[in-house]
């Protein structure tokens, strides 16, 4: 069994007036993340007890695939887009698949 994706989570708080507009921007730079062959999920969550709280979890399957992601004109257009519509700057954290194993992404 192999347990080695990186899994990141973005944290991202959203200025209220710019809730939908993030969120359609964020989906379209999902929609094509999801197509980099070494991204195996990318999902995007929002907090339902606070929808300008967003979580994107990033499950890349190797330690050189978020450097070729942020080279991808869809995270660069993501990136400028969304810079001005959040209410703070974003966070990550980063983690190691444990289970499933890696098939199961």
């Amino acid at each position: 069994m192999s347990h080695s994706l990186l899994v990141v989570h973005v944290h991202v708080h959203v200025k209220p007036e710019h809730v939908e507009a993030f969120r359609e921007a964020t989906l379209a730079n999902a929609r094509q993340s999801v197509k980099e062959p070494g991204i195996a999920r990318f999902d995007v969550i929002q907090d339902t007890e606070d929808t300008t709280r967003f979580v994107l979890v990033e499950a890349y399957r190797d330690a050189q695939a978020p450097a070729a992601h942020k080279e991808t004109a869809h995270y660069l257009l993501w990136r400028d887009t969304v810079a001005p519509m959040m209410a703070e700057p974003r966070t990550s954290r980063k983690y190691i698949n444990r289970f499933p194993d890696d098939a199961g992404w």
